[in-house]
């Protein structure tokens, strides 16, 4: 051996989660079981204990109760004997006697007072006696006899007594007993207890923190909170586990990012055309190029509106493609609620006249201090959702009001409705419920996810309202910094 070697002892903590888990449950379990098996054995004997006391108890009890019942039916039959001298009347109450005879003897095998005996041989005397005085057919005898049911009844009441007292005397020696095993088990629970509890605590710091991070970090992913680390610590299973979520993070933070710069790439590549599609359509619609017939100009119109809905459409990727990356937050400005909703209504001007469309404005002229651009999305995503849904000749119902601190924004349609087993995904990202009718081309899907992610920035919620309109009903609810006048604005 190298002296100048020094000798190396293996470590007692275990290095993998279920080495850890196996010597915390040994090491708890252990004494655990030892004061477990005390207590067990404790428990049969006072187990064993009230279930002979019960026993007997009720037994007694069954007995005694069967004594009164049955000497009131002998005194019953002997008297109507007595009056009638039937025969039968006397088969039965030599029967009931039998019976009677039965019962103390069950009475008399149980263990109790010595007193009982002699009750029960005072008994087996008068009912002798009654049996020979009836059997005699002298009515004077008779007589004679039927007077001992005054001591049978005495003498079943005194056995009633005795079983009651003798059922309290072994309840009493039975809760000594049981006070003394409780004394004995609360004594070895004390002295388990710290016990037990250091080596909970001893466990919880090897095991509970890296779990804790570990929990942390999954619900971090989950939300899509991807910009913080996950901390390798533990025994090596959940450092592994952790090395497996790091690589998750960075690889879902990737695509993210990946999926954010394509849709950023892709929409502001289709604005440039989409740009010089709507400038050729508007010099169409001005006679820039020459006169337009009646058939040309209405081509002119879906061509221009058709336009405008993809400018909301990538308005609205360009939108969540920002939002998703982190980069837009909330500019609180102070500004009048209603030239923003006729801002944001005024689009839907011509496809609301083309359809015979109603449009019901109601909107508190307020000041409010909020987001402007992003509330101004908010109405365009509602209102361009309700025209679109609405049927040729129905109503469209912008509402807004102050509630307290809070602006209440209502956007109502009469169309189909929000389907009830659409509602669970209708605000998440990318889902596309059922094609609107009259409607050629479906939505990106993110219109209602980016109404309520800018909802929620702003500490408001969003939800669908059944009873008040027979189609769609959204209502948003957004805190508010002021507000002005309360002229409201109306126009239909």
């Amino acid at each position: 051996m190298n002296p100048g070697r020094k000798l190396r002892l293996p470590s007692l903590r275990p290095r993998s989660l279920r080495g850890l888990v196996l010597l915390g449950f040994a090491a708890v379990v252990l004494p655990l079981l030892l004061g477990t098996l005390g207590a067990a054995i404790e428990m049969r004997n006072l187990a064993q204990a009230s279930e002979r006391l019960v026993a007997n108890g009720v037994a007694a009890t069954q007995y005694t109760q069967s004594l009164v019942r049955q000497v009131a039916s002998l005194e019953r039959t002997a008297r109507l004997y007595q009056i009638l001298r039937r025969p039968g009347l006397l088969t039965i109450f030599q029967k009931n006697s039998a019976l009677l005879g039965t019962t103390l003897d069950g009475l008399e095998g149980l263990p109790g007072d010595p007193a009982r005996a002699a009750v029960i041989g005072r008994m087996r005397t008068g009912i002798t006696a009654i049996d020979q005085g009836l059997a005699s057919q002298h009515s004077a005898r008779i007589s004679g006899a039927l007077r001992q049911f005054t001591q049978l009844s005495r003498d079943a009441g005194e056995l009633s007594r005795l079983a009651s007292r003798q059922t309290d005397r072994e309840l009493k020696a039975l809760r000594a007993e049981t006070d003394n095993a409780r004394r004995r088990i609360l004594w070895q629970t004390t002295m388990l207890v710290p016990v037990t509890i250091g080596l909970v605590l001893l466990f919880t710091l090897f095991l509970a923190r890296p779990i804790r991070r570990i929990d942390d970090a999954i619900g971090r992913i989950g939300h899509g909170r991807l910009d913080e680390p996950v901390i390798e610590e533990g025994p090596t299973d959940l450092r592994a586990l952790a090395r497996q979520l790091e690589w998750l993070r960075v690889r879902l933070g990737g695509i993210s990012e990946e999926r954010n710069r394509f849709l950023r790439h892709m929409s502001h590549e289709l604005k440039t055309p989409l740009a010089n599609i709507r400038e050729g359509t508007e010099l169409m619609l001005e006679g820039a190029v020459g006169g337009l017939n009646d058939g040309q100009r209405e081509v002119a119109g879906i061509l221009r509106e058709n336009s405008l809905r993809l400018q909301r459409l990538i308005e609205n990727l360009l939108s969540y493609s920002e939002w998703q990356a982190k980069r837009g937050g909330l500019d609180l400005i102070a500004f009048r609620l209603v030239p923003l909703v006729s801002s944001a209504v005024e689009p839907y001007q011509l496809p609301i006249s083309a359809r015979r469309l109603t449009l019901d404005l109601a909107v508190d002229d307020v000041e409010i201090s909020a987001d402007r651009a992003k509330l101004r999305l908010i109405l365009d995503n509602l209102v361009s959702n309700a025209v679109k849904f609405t049927p040729d000749g129905g109503t469209v119902t912008v509402r807004a009001q102050l509630d307290g601190e809070s602006l209440v924004l209502d956007v109502a349609d009469t169309g189909p409705g929000v389907p009830p087993e659409e509602r669970a995904r209708i605000f998440d990202a990318f889902y596309q419920g059922a094609t609107p009718q009259g409607s050629l081309v479906r939505g990106t899907g993110i219109g209602l996810s980016v109404v309520q992610e800018f909802v929620q920035a702003h500490g408001g919620t969003i939800a669908i309202i059944d009873g008040e309109f027979p189609g769609a009903h959204f209502r948003v609810r957004l805190p508010v910094g002021g507000a002005g006048g309360s002229d409201a604005a109306q126009s239909s």
